[in-house]
């Protein structure tokens, strides 16, 4: 698996459209092969953080590339975004717990 955190800040006037363009990148992304997981969060202080989970880092490079997502990044560091940061990542440890459940 290969986690992508975006964080970002956007400029002001721009969430309604931002937001549309989201959509697309989410209904595309998630059409993608390898696609796993997308969600998105916002921090008290306005920072937003998305995170994409693929199954490789084939499929990520497949998405970086896909031409509907270049125009989007584009348009995100001329129009949508004051900055953001980008870390792809591969987890170390994996594991989860689910109240009910026994551990073994």
């Amino acid at each position: 698996m290969v986690v992508t955190v975006f964080r970002s800040r956007i400029k002001d006037g721009v969430g309604r459209e931002l937001a549309e363009v989201g959509q697309r990148m989410y209904e595309l992304a998630s059409s993608m092969p390898g696609f796993l997981s997308y969600k998105d969060f916002v921090a008290e202080d306005g920072e937003g953080v998305t995170i994409i989970e693929f199954e490789s880092m084939e499929a990520v490079d497949a998405w970086r590339a896909h031409p509907e997502h270049q125009v989007a990044q584009k348009r995100g560091r001329s129009e949508f975004f004051s900055d953001y940061h980008i870390q792809v990542c591969t987890p170390v440890r994996d594991y989860s717990f689910t109240s009910g459940e026994q551990a073994g």
